[in-house]
């Protein structure tokens, strides 16, 4: 389905990360793990990689163009933040609020920016990973009793993302490179056993996502069954966003 294709993944010891990278290889693309906690070792796929250091990005992509000759997409997948994410609305700093649009909008911005030239040449593929709440509002009460909240600036970043990845689609079109999101529901991730059972009383398949359900999505915007689909943003969250 990938057919030797070399593909990118930010974040690849992430959550979801670790799946793409697995479901890329499975249907037989060469996923490179780009992520911050890897030592940089090829001949296993792996590249240490800093979204928010243009010249690590710069050095990272020439490092896969040497090894492979060629980049065919690139999965925007990492996700740095601040340590008082997840602070609610009244006590978000403004210095916060920057520094998390810096680390996750801005980077996405500089790691495409930095990529074009090469999938220009392949006539490649972005998918950029967002959120539902970038398509809809937050719904509050699956936080009830739980002392947690959604941060505010993950739908205003998310929202962004999905907006810019048609800007792109647009953009770039003319050369062949396609550009799409992908949006996941919730992911279980042990989160407080309240929020789960709030969470999945709203979905209509009554459970949360897995990294599993998400992969298999990314992929196919990667695939060539998907070279005619640009501009989309392709939601996988068992029916959240549809009631």
């Amino acid at each position: 389905m990938l057919n030797n294709k070399v593909i990118i993944v930010t974040g690849g010891e992430g959550l979801i990360g670790k799946e793409i990278v697995n479901d890329i290889r499975k249907k037989g693309g060469i996923a490179i793990s780009a992520d911050i906690t890897h030592q940089t070792n090829l001949e296993k796929f792996k590249l240490n990689f800093d979204v928010t250091s243009k010249e690590n990005i710069e050095d990272g992509y020439n490092k896969i163009i040497e090894k492979f000759k060629k980049i065919d997409g690139v999965v925007n997948n990492a996700y740095p933040r601040t340590k008082d994410w997840g602070s609610f609305f009244e006590d978000i700093t403004i210095s916060s609020w920057k520094e998390n649009v810096d680390l996750q909008l801005n980077s996405v911005f500089q790691c495409i920016q930095s990529i074009i030239p090469h999938l220009k040449k392949s006539k490649g593929t972005i998918v950029n990973i967002a959120s539902i709440y970038g398509v809809v509002g937050n719904d509050f009460t699956v936080y009830v009793g739980t002392g947690l909240t959604s941060p505010a600036a993950y739908s205003a970043i998310k929202g962004g993302i999905i907006n810019f990845s048609r800007y792109l689609a647009s953009y770039y079109g003319d050369a062949g490179i396609t550009v799409n999101t992908v949006s996941p529901g919730g992911i279980f991730n042990h989160q407080h056993e309240t929020f789960v059972r709030n969470y999945e009383k709203k979905v209509p398949l009554r459970r949360m996502g897995t990294p599993e359900d998400i992969a298999p999505a990314v992929s196919f915007l990667l695939s060539n069954g998907a070279k005619y689909i640009t501009g989309q943003n392709l939601i996988v969250d068992g029916g959240w966003t549809a009631i």
